[in-house]
């Protein structure tokens, strides 16, 4: 049932979404296609202009896959689908499953749609070596590989947009247990668990800082920054981050367990 739940989740929320990756690779191809024409000062800014619409268009790919995994939430628990949803013979544990499954999916490809489209755009031999050496210096700095370092960086925006999702859908299932202002309760949940969340990061970096000398300064001072405090800051902030996906899971699904308010 999971599988079936789960396809219609993503055949919603994607049903936008493809647009957008659609005319993403539609403007990088066209953009790639006029940067070929050389020594025209009006090809060139057309140029930067197709980019620039392809860029914007990867971003509202992001921004839509995340609106539409929320109204899905919402449609699918609450509102229009709701009697339907809740007469299938399947626990509230499994319908909360799909839709953080249908989230990483969809959000992974919204990302590797993004990555695919600025190659499109910005490949070139120049390009690849100036990133090729950036990249490289930074993994000699860091003292690991350009594999890893690109996982490494990939694995934390990934975590960050996740509990993004994640603290939304907490919010929907909290903010709609309530009989009035459903939705300004929600962003209001939603906001408040996101900035007492980062408040919460911040004072435990703080706490980390006072076992470590290198973390603290760069709290407390201005100099260089030393690269073993930042990657320590940066291995403990995914730890934190898998700590309160894993946090904010539990709850939503504990939470939605207790009874839905169907509008």
């Amino acid at each position: 049932m999971l599988g079936r739940i789960l396809k219609y989740d993503l055949k919603w929320v994607y049903k936008v979404v493809v647009i957008f990756y659609i005319l993403s690779f539609i403007f990088s191809i066209i953009g790639r296609g006029l940067s070929a024409i050389e020594n025209s000062l009006v090809f060139s800014v057309v140029t930067q202009i197709t980019f620039g619409i392809a860029i914007s268009m990867m971003v509202s790919g992001l921004i839509n896959c995340l609106m539409r995994l929320w109204a899905r939430f919402i449609r699918n628990v609450y509102k229009d689908e709701s009697y339907l949803t809740h007469t299938l013979p399947v626990e509230k544990k499994t319908i909360y499953a799909s839709k953080v499954i249908a989230a990483i999916i969809c959000v992974f490809t919204t990302v590797v749609v993004s990555v695919a489209c600025l190659f499109i755009c910005y490949y070139s031999e120049a390009n690849m070596q100036v990133l090729k050496s950036m990249l490289e210096l930074a993994a000699e700095t860091y003292n690991t590989t350009v594999l890893n370092l690109l996982l490494l960086i990939s694995f934390v925006i990934f975590l960050e947009i996740m509990f993004i999702v994640l603290i939304g859908y907490v919010g929907i299932i909290i903010g709609h247990k309530s009989n009035q202002n459903k939705m300004v309760k929600t962003l209001i949940i939603s906001f408040a668990l996101y900035f007492l969340t980062q408040a919460l990061t911040l004072g435990l970096i703080y706490v980390y800082g006072l076992f470590n000398s290198n973390i603290m300064n760069l709290i407390n001072t201005t100099d260089i920054i030393n690269v073993d405090a930042i990657k320590s800051i940066m291995y403990v902030g995914i730890g934190i981050y898998l700590v309160y996906i894993m946090f904010y899971y539990i709850l939503g699904k504990k939470q939605l367990k207790k009874g839905v308010n169907i509008e």
